[in-house]
């Protein structure tokens, strides 16, 4: 378990190097008071450990940038990649003069994962009105283009981000897809058409891809007050981390049929290999005891079976 005495934590992403499992998550001081205070108040944490479970927190990776910069009043949720020769994370940003209502993706690049430096002072990625939904479009509060999560191409041509997104049109509560964009080297991106369509989501956070050996899934999160009537009406009360069958890497993703895990407390969760062949969920608890929990639970043991959903959980175990 990583839990802070002084500080809340919630949304992370991981990376390996080599026995070393990093983790980035999102931190904010419990002395605000009231945890929803916490995302106009965020640094970026660091800590490594080799099991998921003990933990060693390093310094901080990142914080707001300088006044007047595109990312001067929030750094939120990434995902972090290896490329020619250094270490890149991809991160959302948010601005003071928007109060980081609207979101962009930015770059840091690091050696050692340790120290990072924003690469130069510009976002790689923003929406594009041709596909995403911006602010103003609707009565939905922020443009979304947040949670970048990044891969390399399966054949070997260039990269891929996963993005929170929203399309242009549709009910304002169910307008959540999963936006896309490519790069060839890391540095320009190229943004395209969603990968999915509307599915009674008002957004689908913190994307990941995963191929889990039979076939690949996406995860998002998605709490049950972000669920349009239709979904709501269909889904458990209380909703967070789902899965959803995918084609490839690269989709299709069939939202529509996706299922959410049944521990609702659980959010913002990645599916991680603790060994070869066991999968694990690592995210962090929305609620403990009746209050925000902040802090990442050890991993949670699933099994994914072949038509891309969640084995009850007595089979996982």
């Amino acid at each position: 378990m990583l839990t802070l005495d002084t500080h809340w934590i919630w949304d992370s992403w991981p990376i390996d190097d080599g026995p070393d499992h990093h983790l980035y998550y999102l931190k904010a001081p419990r002395s605000l008071g009231d945890p929803d205070l916490r995302h106009l108040n965020p640094t970026v944490g660091h800590a490594v450990s080799t099991d998921y479970r003990t933990w060693r927190e390093l310094p901080d990776a990142l914080t707001p940038g300088p006044p007047g910069a595109w990312d001067d009043l929030t750094v939120w949720t990434g995902s972090v990649v290896r490329g020619a020769d250094q270490w890149h994370m991809f991160y959302t940003g948010g601005n003071r003069r928007e109060g980081a209502r609207v979101q962009r993706v930015g770059r840091a690049d690091s050696d050692d994962l340790v120290t990072w430096r924003r690469h130069g002072t510009q976002p790689v990625s923003t929406a594009d009105p041709r596909w995403y939904e911006r602010l103003g479009d609707s009565e939905w509060p922020e443009e979304s283009w947040r949670d970048p999560w990044v891969y390399a191409d399966p054949a070997g041509d260039g990269w891929h981000m996963l993005i929170t997104a929203r399309a242009r049109t549709g009910p304002t509560g169910a307008r959540g897809v999963i936006g896309h964009a490519r790069s060839t080297d890391l540095t320009h991106w190229d943004a395209g058409p969603p990968l999915t369509t509307p599915a009674g989501f008002a957004h689908l956070e913190v994307p990941q891809v995963v191929d889990v050996g039979h076939r690949a899934v996406l995860f998002f999160s998605c709490s049950e007050r972000d669920l349009d009537g239709a979904r709501a009406a269909h889904s458990p009360p209380r909703t967070a981390t789902w899965i959803a069958p995918a084609g490839g890497l690269l989709g299709p993703f069939d939202v529509d049929s996706a299922t959410p895990f049944p521990d609702a407390t659980l959010y913002a969760a990645r599916l991680v290999r603790t060994s070869p062949g066991h999968w694990a969920l690592l995210g962090f608890r929305s609620e403990h005891d009746g209050e925000f929990g902040g802090f990442i639970d050890d991993p949670v043991p699933v099994q994914i079976d072949s038509s891309g959903t969640f084995l009850p959980p007595r089979a996982a175990a």
